[in-house]
């Protein structure tokens, strides 16, 4: 499955951040948003992803933008999780239908069921500028969020 390339207008989604809320991409147009495909909540490697996204979350609000997490997760699990490690950006429960946003952008690994790790920034219109899909074993790290992000400002 390939992922969607730069240009394309993102899909819109609507999915549960809480049990009786959800977070539709559309709500932020007018923002960038650097949304954020991960495997699963409580692994290594998604633990420290997301932690650096929360530490680099001023330097990434100066550009306008916001950071969307999304797993196949239950919304419960990503409750906990977001509570113990204190994220200050909506983690989104794509769990049923399973994978189905994932899906959507090219970031659904149908053998495992889990999300890839991918990246994408979109812009404050909805368009994709950038992505990049990451080795499920490998933190892709914030640079090519933040240059991207300083791309679409300039």
């Amino acid at each position: 499955m390939a992922m969607l390339k730069e240009g394309t207008k993102a899909p819109d989604f609507s999915l549960p951040s809480t049990p009786d809320q959800k977070v539709s991409l559309s709500e932020f147009r007018g923002k960038n948003v650097v949304l954020v495909f991960y495997p699963a909540d409580w692994s290594p490697v998604c633990g420290d992803q997301l932690a650096l996204y929360n530490e680099v979350l001023p330097m990434i609000k100066k550009h306008n933008a916001e950071v969307i997490g999304l797993s196949v997760d239950g919304i419960w699990c990503h409750l906990e999780f977001t509570k113990e490690r204190k994220y200050r950006f909506p983690i989104l429960s794509d769990f049923e239908p399973k994978g189905a946003t994932a899906k959507l952008y090219g970031a659904y690994r149908d053998h495992e069921g889990t999300s890839e790790r991918a990246l994408y920034v979109i812009d404050k219109d909805g368009i994709i500028r950038w992505s990049y899909l990451s080795p499920v074993g490998v933190n892709p790290g914030a640079d090519g969020i933040l240059d991207a992000l300083e791309k679409i400002n300039k």
